[in-house]
């Protein structure tokens, strides 16, 4: 396994992070044991999870809330070292209910959702505590007191982001910085070939204040991962994803048939072409079994030429490069 810094702090994790939405929503307990089992073997040390995560991320559908945490914990439970292995993470701001209150970031919220996490996760600290998404409605003094209260009574050690632009995280920082207080270590951002639009602001942002880049859906949802090859083979797919396969097929076709002429496969292409960036720390792979997170580690080894790159630029090109130039002389 590969390690890095979590963006300007002195912490080091895997550059493979393991992301366990599917925890208790479509991969039940004693699965989401060997995934875990499966990556402390492989090194892998970072842990993403989120207070909604285990079922449908909507309040009038409250079931399965708090189920990937709750399986986390009976995992550390079982005690081994597990614990002082693994940088935790998890995630606050999604709604809980349907109390006035059970959402979004308030000082009383962040508070309360902390320490509910801690219950379900089993534990007295998390390692890297993540506002979700942003919110308007809340000053950002209010959002950096809560949190540095959280870092003082030892809940918390670091704070990250996740969905936030470019402005807002210079905003967090900067607040911080009049506080005294470290501010953000990261983000968690929408971030794959299909879906570059952050090149544009947040990626210049995260490498002017140091803070590492932690994508989710390296894959597109499957898109990217040989989705023509499987379907040929008889594979199901759900309606959206023919209707992505439809949107995206003449790209498809060429990315899949350059990964075959680079004899890999498109999902470790896909995953190597975010790793190859600077800013980045680790790419979230949320697999559903233990046999898809090993294939997820050959990721680490592809190295992808300049022309190869560039070729990818060409499939799926990006915004042009950062603001302004990318749209201003």
């Amino acid at each position: 396994m590969q390690y890095t810094h979590l963006g300007r702090s002195g912490l080091r994790v895997s550059r493979i992070a393991l992301g366990t939405m599917n925890f208790g929503y479509v991969t039940d307990e004693a699965a989401s044991f060997q995934i875990m089992d499966a990556a402390l073997e492989s090194g892998i040390n970072l842990f993403d999870s989120a207070d909604v995560y285990g079922g449908p991320q909507t309040p009038d559908m409250a079931q399965g809330f708090g189920l990937s945490e709750e399986i986390i914990g009976r995992w550390l439970a079982q005690g081994g070292g597990r614990r002082e292995q693994i940088v935790l993470a998890t995630k606050v701001y999604q709604p809980m209910g349907l109390g006035p209150n059970d959402k979004y970031l308030s000082a009383y919220r962040i508070r309360k959702a902390a320490e509910a996490s801690l219950r379900r996760l089993q534990t007295d600290h998390i390692d890297l505590y993540q506002m979700h998404h942003i919110d308007r409605e809340t000053p950002w003094e209010e959002i950096c007191q809560a949190m540095e209260q959280l870092v003082r009574e030892g809940k918390v050690t670091y704070v990250g982001s996740s969905n936030f632009a470019g402005w807002q995280i210079a905003t967090a920082q900067s607040t911080a910085t009049a506080r005294n207080f470290l501010g953000l270590v990261s983000e968690q951002s929408l971030y794959n070939l299909t879906a570059r639009t952050i090149e544009l602001e947040v990626i210049p942002a995260l490498r002017y204040f140091g803070l590492g880049l932690i994508p989710w859906s390296p894959l597109a949802g499957g898109l990217l991962g040989g989705v023509l090859q499987k379907v040929q083979e008889g594979r199901r797919a759900t309606p959206q994803m023919l209707a992505s396969i439809e949107r995206y097929r003449p790209q498809l076709e060429a990315y899949e048939k350059l990964c075959a002429d680079l004899g890999e496969q498109p999902a470790d292409v896909a995953l190597a072409w975010l790793l190859h960036n600077p800013v980045l720390t680790a790419t979230i792979v949320g697999p559903r079994t233990a046999e898809q997170l090993a294939t997820s580690r050959r990721a680490l080894d592809v190295t992808l030429s300049p022309d190869t790159l560039d070729r990818l630029d060409e499939i799926w090109p990006g915004p042009g490069g950062e603001a302004p130039e990318a749209y201003a002389w």
